[in-house]
């Protein structure tokens, strides 16, 4: 599966704990979609929320600036998408 992001998807975000969290995000997502079974993917995906939690727990989230709503939005995102693959194994 292709990477459904820009190549510089997040990089307009003006936030040190993004700019940390967020290669480490994408190499997981990349690992999910290598993936070859749910089982293998559900792993990464549990792997992801934990460190998509880390942008969720934000102590500087600020809902005035426009950065720390798109990084929680993104994050959510993100938390949904690894939710769905540990309920599709679940399922399985």
């Amino acid at each position: 599966m292709k990477n459904p992001y820009p190549k510089d998807f997040g990089e307009g975000i003006s936030c040190s704990i993004f700019q940390r969290q967020e290669p480490i995000i994408k190499s997981i997502t990349d690992k999910i979609n290598r993936a070859k079974g749910v089982e293998e993917k559900a792993e990464f995906a549990l792997e992801l929320q934990r460190e998509v939690e880390v942008l969720l727990s934000c102590l500087d989230y600020d809902d005035k600036r426009l950065d720390c709503k798109n990084c929680r939005f993104i994050a959510n995102l993100r938390k949904k998408t690894a939710a769905l693959i540990i309920k599709a194994k679940k399922l399985a």
